[in-house]
C-alpha cells in the first residue's frame, strides 16, 4: 500500500507562486481585440490559458496552486482532469504538484464524446469509478465544458466533488454550474485579478 501525506502534511507557502502565476498570464495569456469565445460570446479579450498551461514555468506553478486552491476547499481527491483539451495541461501539472508533494493523485482526460471503437470510453486515464475527483478547465464562459466532463465523469462512476478553473470570467459559468451539476465552483484568479472589466 502507498503511503500518502495529508494535504497538510505537504504544505508550502503559495503566496510566492501565486503572485508569479498571476504575473505571467497578465504577462502572456491576456489578449486585447475583440474575439468570438467557444461559447459564441464576443469580448474585447481573450485569455488564452494554453500559453500558461504548456509554458516551461507556469505550468509547475499552475499545478501547485490548482492544488491549493483543492486543499484550501477541504477537499479529498483522488483524481483530477477534465474536457479535452483546455484541461488536459492542467490535470497533468495537478497530477505532478501533487507527486512533488509526496501524494497520489491522478490524472484523467473526459472525450467531448464516447469513443465508438476500442473501449468505448470517454473518460481516459486510470478509472475514476468510486473515487472522488475535481473536474478541471483552464477557464470557463458558460460552464459548457465543465458541465460536459461532470457527466462524463459521472456515466464512468467517479464522484466529482468540484469544479475549478484557473480563471473566472466572472460571465454565470459559477452560478451554472454549481446549479447544475451541484458541486462548488473553485477559481485561483477572478478576472478583477486581471485588470479586465
Amino acid at each position: 500500500m502507498e503511503t500518502m501525506t495529508s494535504p497538510a502534511d505537504s504544505a508550502v507557502d503559495i503566496a510566492p507562486a501565486r503572485a508569479r502565476l498571476l504575473e505571467l498570464i497578465k504577462e502572456l495569456a491576456v489578449v486585447r481585440g475583440k474575439v468570438t469565445l467557444s461559447s459564441g460570446a464576443e469580448a474585447d479579450y481573450y485569455i488564452d490559458l494554453r500559453r500558461i498551461t504548456l509554458h516551461h514555468e507556469a505550468s509547475k506553478l499552475v499545478g501547485q496552486v490548482m492544488l491549493s486552491l483543492i486543499d484550501d476547499a477541504g477537499l479529498e481527491i483522488e483524481a483530477a482532469g477534465g474536457l479535452t483539451m483546455g484541461a488536459d495541461p492542467v490535470g497533468t501539472a495537478v497530477m505532478h504538484a501533487a507527486s512533488d508533494a509526496g501524494r497520489a493523485i491522478d490524472a484523467f482526460v473526459v472525450r467531448k464524446a464516447q469513443k465508438s471503437y476500442g473501449m468505448g470510453r470517454q473518460v481516459e486515464g486510470p478509472s475514476v469509478e468510486g473515487r472522488n475527483v475535481v473536474v478541471l478547465e483552464d477557464t470557463s464562459t458558460t460552464g459548457g465544458s465543465a458541465l460536459t466532463a461532470v457527466e462524463g465523469v459521472r456515466k464512468a462512476g467517479g464522484n466529482v466533488v468540484a469544479v475549478a478553473v484557473i480563471v473566472d470570467r466572472n460571465t454565470g459559468a459559477k452560478e451554472k454550474i454549481e446549479a447544475e451539476a451541484g458541486v462548488p465552483y473553485l477559481y485561483a484568479f477572478s478576472k478583477d485579478e486581471l485588470g479586465l472589466d
